[in-house]
């Protein structure tokens, strides 16, 4: 059942540097939900854009020689070129120097102001520059001794400013947090908030003195000052849908659904901006949903450290929609994840070169070489039972699951279902074998076992074009269904492709990526002699031999740890949420001894996933994970970047 409407808005980004990953990461996230919920039905709303006040743009533009409008007018290019080149579908895009939002902060000043929301007041304490936030001295984290001047971009400042009532509304918000769950998600970052307000919630600083920063929103009631940036910026979110000047386009877009923002950002979303609001009389967002950052293998990306990555540089050497494919694939929302090339290249082989882009060369390949390049006539009704029915179960499920994977935020997940699902497809095809069915005088078998597969392949072109929709437009073209959208509901309706349709032939989807092996291998060390046995230690017995069938009856999946606590009271026990496929588990594992619960959350690990459920100190676990001993120590069995969980193990 579509939305009744679906407003999604990214943070504006602020233009005194060029875009990284974190930006199209939020980006293209942003895209991919928008599009989804257009294919259901719902009317869309999809804002983003540019803060392009405050000192930092100032300073750039200093260090540039130019003005700071010449600033952000060379800068919001370089994001709105990268929008276009990632296919991103913004409705709106927004920049702080427009006089639609220029105009309306003014007005939202001006009536704060006058009701006494807003007062003037002198102010001595600590300024962090590159925040360009007013700070306590107590939330610093100081070492013994260590002064708030010794930090970096910490200095003094005593000045007259003008102030927002924010401590007024405190136990206020606590309550609505309360009382209101899914208003930050996820949870863990909803406690984070809650953390924060348990301390005194000071006031907020809404000016800064022209003689200090000169390129802002001027306050209307004294133009000696201009708007705090993060005051200025928050604004957008209702000054973009037409607040205080199209009343009926504001209603039917306001409340916004998500704000997508990183984590770093979440204290200004969650705290400035509900409070601003509610002193306006104005309705709550209905989720404020932070992400994690992207990590290099293990280390925040920073400009000083070298190691950002480009999202241009990703698109010209691998394309966009593999581009996009990873990053909603990899990343589970909410938590950290890494970008490392590696990663990215076992990815792409493994679920767009090896598996989505063969299933579809073989399908079109052997339809054009056994059915004269037109589909065959398939089961005229949905298969109920056998292979074909087996398969279309499947799919129809991988539909359902996805589509309560965009709805529940966890997008990676319900990908990872696709993939599955498409991965069945092949085992299908290896099952039925139509290089053989096609030498066979019955030409029916065959038949059904291309359009089967086929209709499989229809229907993951529609749940991966939000993510990949380059690419999905072009395997449609193939299967004859043209170059328009795809209708979400068609995903879960058997016989949509007509017999007789010609097919395409299309150059492989996904070229598979061959890693650069130009680099000398390193010579291999000389084995270890192996150890001798004790004198008086007998051989041990092996272990009985099993058939293969014994073993394919223990189903070992991949596992993605999403959390992980000590169990109380126990010295040896963590307790894991995992992700296993679409599916999401508890299993207790006696492993506390060897790995710290955080050293876990994001490892692809081993489970046997279907094990008896047992009762482990009060708890019920739902399946065992794999470890080895090393002498005391104990070492989790995991699989390599790149592959999805759920995934079985042959």
């Amino acid at each position: 059942m579509p939305a009744s409407k679906f407003y999604i808005t990214t943070p504006i980004y602020y233009v005194n540097d060029r875009p990284h990953i974190g930006h199209a990461y939020t980006t293209i996230l942003a895209d991919v939900l928008a599009r989804y919920h257009r294919l259901l039905g719902a009317p869309t709303w999809f804002l983003t854009g540019a803060d392009e006040h405050g000192q930092k743009v100032q300073q750039a533009a200093a260090k540039a020689g130019i003005a700071p409008r010449e600033q952000a007018d060379r800068t919001v290019v370089r994001f709105q070129e990268l929008w276009k080149r990632l296919e991103i579908t913004n409705d709106d895009f927004i920049r702080t120097t427009e006089p639609r939002h220029y105009e309306v902060v003014q007005e939202i000043l001006q009536d704060l102001y006058d009701r006494g929301e807003i007062y003037r007041a002198e102010y001595d304490g600590w300024y962090d520059v590159s925040s360009e936030t007013f700070v306590n001295e107590r939330d610093l984290n100081l070492a013994p001794g260590e002064s708030p001047s010794d930090r970096p971009n910490i200095t003094r400042i005593r000045e007259s400013n003008y102030f927002f009532r924010m401590s007024k509304y405190q136990d206020w918000l606590i309550r609505y947090i309360e009382e209101h769950p899914e208003f930050i998600q996820p949870d863990f970052r909803r406690n984070e908030t809650l953390g924060f307000l348990r301390k005194p919630l000071n006031d907020l600083c809404v000016s800064r003195p022209k003689s200090r920063l000169a390129w802002g929103i001027e306050l209307p009631f004294d133009r000696d000052f201009v708007c705090y940036v993060w005051f200025d910026a928050l604004v957008n979110y209702i000054s973009a849908v037409g607040y205080r000047r199209d009343e009926a386009r504001f209603r039917r877009w306001w409340p916004v659904n998500y704000h997508l923002i990183g984590k770093d950002i979440l204290t200004t979303h969650t705290v400035y901006w509900p409070t601003m609001l509610k002193a306006m009389g104005l309705p709550m967002p209905q989720c404020v949903f932070a992400h994690g950052w992207w990590l290099a293998g293990q280390t925040k990306m920073s400009k000083s450290l070298g190691n950002v990555v480009n999202p241009m540089e990703m698109i010209d050497r691998y394309g966009v929609d593999p581009f996009r494919y990873f990053l909603m694939a990899e990343m589970s929302l909410g938590q950290d994840a890494a970008f490392t090339e590696e990663a990215f290249i076992r990815r792409y082989n493994a679920d767009l070169a090896n598996d989505l882009g063969n299933l579809a060369s073989r399908v079109l390949k052997m339809v054009r070489a056994n059915c004269g390049g037109r589909l065959p006539e398939g089961p005229a009704a949905e298969p109920p039972e056998g292979p074909e029915g087996e398969l279309w179960k499947n799919v129809r499920a991988a539909a359902e699951e996805l589509e309560r994977a965009v709805e529940g935020m966890r997008l990676d997940a319900g990908l990872a279902r696709v993939a599955a699902a498409v991965r069945e497809t092949n085992r299908y095809l290896e099952l039925k074998q139509p290089w053989t069915l096609a030498k066979a005088e019955d030409p029916g078998p065959l038949r059904v076992t291309l359009y089967t597969a086929a209709e499989a392949l229809r229907v993951v072109s529609a749940l991966l074009y939000p993510v990949m929709p380059r690419k999905m437009i072009e395997l449609r073209r193939a299967l004859g269904l043209g170059s328009e959208p795809p209708r979400i509901e068609q995903a879960k309706q058997w016989g949509v492709l007509k017999a007789g349709t010609e097919i395409g032939a299309p150059e492989a989807l996904f070229p598979r990526i061959v890693a650069d092996t130009s680099a000398p291998e390193p010579a291999p060390a000389a084995p270890a002699p192996a150890p001798k046995p004790p004198p008086s230690a007998a051989p041990a017995a092996p272990p009985a031999e099993i058939s293969y069938d014994d073993f394919m009856r223990v189903d070992l999946r991949t596992a993605k740890v999403l959390t992980a606590e000590r169990v109380a009271g126990a010295d040896k026990l963590l307790r894991l949420e995992i992700e296993v496929g679409a599916e999401r588990r508890q299993i207790v594992a006696g492993i506390a001894k060897s790995y710290a619960p955080e050293e876990l959350i994001g490892k692809t690990i081993i489970v046997v996933a279907n094990l008896k459920p047992a009762k482990i100190r009060g708890l019920e676990s739902r399946g065992m994970l794999l470890a080895v001993a090393d002498g005391d120590r104990l070492r989790l069995l995991t699989a390599d970047g790149g592959v999805p969980p759920g995934v079985r193990a042959k």
